[in-house]
């Protein structure tokens, strides 16, 4: 059974999202403010966090570093703020996620889900043997490893930056909407939600492009999407 840290301090809230996931046979535990939450994240084995931005005592983009520079797991973060610069430092932090209030609780279920689904896929494939490696001028993706370089210099990148990349290196020359990029890479309908792709293909390019306003490697079509230049 997935276990699954709900990090919010409106309690009504993180139990009715504790009952929903409970409903589909997730283990959840909360913690209401983010000292609390950061501790039982880092000492806990949790499969996935859903993160709460405005917290006491930590805020959300303090809890999701400390996170993610030890962990790999699955971020969702959750914020009442619709301001798209919370959003590119949530994710830019390494948010696999971010989802806006108010929202149904089945949505939440639903990209938990996804997530997971996503994460347990990515544990099996590194478990197989062999070592898959793409190299696209000057540009090296260790599939196995999960490493990137540029001109032989390591860069770091998060789960979802790094799913991404590969998968428009793995497809070249042919162009992916937002939309069709996001089902391929969170595994849901971006539900209106595309602004998520933009701010990763951001991240990426400013790790992996010379000029990100002449990228050689991921180019924007406008009006329909991106693709990976061979």
């Amino acid at each position: 059974m997935s276990r699954v840290l709900i990090v919010e301090d409106e309690e009504a809230i993180a139990d009715l999202e504790k009952d929903y996931l409970e409903l589909s046979d997730f283990e959840v535990e909360i913690a209401n403010d983010g000292i609390e939450g950061e501790r039982k994240a880092l000492s806990g084995e949790f499969d996935l966090v859903v993160l709460d931005l405005m917290l006491p005592g930590k805020d959300g983009f303090e809890v999701c570093k400390s996170i993610r520079d030890a962990k790999n797991i699955p971020v969702i973060m959750v914020s009442a703020k619709k301001d798209d610069i919370d959003k590119i430092r949530g994710l830019g932090l390494g948010a696999d996620d971010y989802i806006t209030k108010p929202f149904s609780p089945s949505e939440l279920v639903a990209r938990v889900k996804a997530h997971l689904s996503r994460y347990e896929r990515l544990i099996n494939s590194n478990t197989k043997p062999g070592n898959q490696m793409i190299e696209i001028r000057g540009l090296k993706i260790d599939k196995t490893a999960r490493r990137v370089w540029i001109n032989d210099e390591e860069k770091q990148f998060t789960t979802k930056e790094f799913d991404l990349l590969t998968f428009l290196a793995e497809n070249p020359n042919h162009v992916y909407t937002k939309d069709e990029l996001f089902r391929e890479i969170w595994d849901m309908d971006s539900i209106g939600d595309i602004a998520t792709v933009t701010v990763h293909i951001k991240k990426i390019r400013e790790k992996v492009e010379f000029d990100s306003a002449n990228p050689q490697y991921i180019e924007t079509i406008w009006g329909v999407g991106y693709r990976f230049k061979v």
